[in-house]
């Protein structure tokens, strides 16, 4: 119900700050720094205010690097993308080679590097099964695996395409 003396107008809501626009964000899913500044001056926010409120964000423990790596990576394996995709797309974010690194040593702990097991597993449910297939099917598979980053000693494994065959 309206109040009689507002005229029937709404009230507008205050503009939220840089700090409650980057939580905001955040509580829907994880954040690089990078990408949640960006974020931030991309809606208006004073570069030097979207800095100040991810150092808070990050002080108050809402946004943290690591633990955004480590959701990114696993995320990327599911969907079926090999370790060369996957630290490149770590390190466009803007975070540094020991982040990187142990984003990796936790898929590693969980068992999430298989890189070959996947490979396969891609490569059986998209082309079948290549122990009977032709030399340009071979091919075909490789550079699917390649183009989703794997690196090419899995691709030679997973497909037994060899280019000079």
């Amino acid at each position: 119900m309206q109040d009689p003396g507002s005229g029937g107008r709404r009230r507008s809501r205050p503009e939220p700050t840089p700090a409650q626009r980057a939580l905001g964000l955040l509580v829907r899913r994880e954040h690089s720094r990078r990408e949640l500044e960006r974020k931030l001056t991309a809606r208006g926010v004073e570069a030097d205010e979207a800095a100040r409120a991810v150092e808070r964000m990050a002080a108050e423990g809402w946004q943290d690097d690591a633990r955004f790596a480590v959701s990114l990576a696993r995320s990327r394996v599911a969907a079926g993308y090999g370790p060369q995709r996957i630290r490149a797309e770590l390190e466009s974010h803007g975070l540094d080679a020991a982040t990187v690194e142990a984003a990796f040593a936790a898929l590693a702990e969980d068992g999430e590097d298989d890189w070959r097991g996947r490979a396969q597993a891609l490569l059986e449910r998209r082309f079948g099964d290549l122990r009977v297939a032709g030399q340009d099917r071979r091919r075909k598979a490789a550079e699917y695996l390649i183009r989703r980053g794997f690196d090419i000693g899995v691709v030679r494994r997973a497909t037994g395409f060899d280019p000079d065959d």
